[in-house]
């Protein structure tokens, strides 16, 4: 289970095809497009009990409306990753996983404690490309906030959303 950013559908798309262009020519596995988001807290494996837990602890953070801004690709050679997002994280993004985190912590579950970094991956496993190819626009009004089950399946990870979270200034 997962807390995240899901991208409107038209935001999807066109980083789905950026990425499908981009891993014929480094490789690896271009996320797929109903797949694509920003994850804001990962919390692994939890007992079926734990979900309202993690809900209730997602209903109590009160955090502005705003906008992602994907602004950037790099590749990660260490995980073999490539990633798109913003240059610097904006303070209401910040906010918003700092708050969350810092409510499931108060709920006792168990987080990373490595430093939130706003990232959008679209290919694994990948080799280091020549050089990364211009991003398309991308317009990803951030308004809410899902609390996500992930299962695996041969297809891949499948995702269902278990509840939305809105936020503040939503239109």
């Amino acid at each position: 289970m997962f807390f995240a950013l899901w991208p409107p559908e038209r935001s999807a798309a066109r980083l789905a095809q950026w990425a499908r262009d981009l891993a014929c020519i480094s490789g690896g596995r271009a996320t797929r497009q109903e797949t694509i988001h920003l994850t804001l807290a990962f919390l692994g494996e939890i007992e079926a009990g734990r979900v309202a837990d993690a809900a209730a602890a997602a209903r109590s953070i009160r955090a502005p409306a705003h906008k992602l801004l994907i602004e950037q690709a790099v590749y990660w050679p260490h995980n073999r990753i490539v990633w798109v997002g913003p240059q610097r994280t904006c303070a209401p993004m910040a906010q918003l996983a700092r708050e969350l985190v810092k409510a499931l912590r108060r709920t006792q579950f168990v987080l990373e404690r490595r430093p939130f970094a706003a990232h959008v991956t679209v290919i694994r496993k990948a080799r280091a490309p020549r050089a990364l190819p211009p991003l398309p626009r991308i317009d990803w009004p951030v308004d809410e906030y899902v609390l996500v089950r992930s299962v695996l399946s041969s297809e891949g990870s499948q995702y269902s959303v278990i509840e939305r979270f809105p936020l503040q200034g939503r239109s």
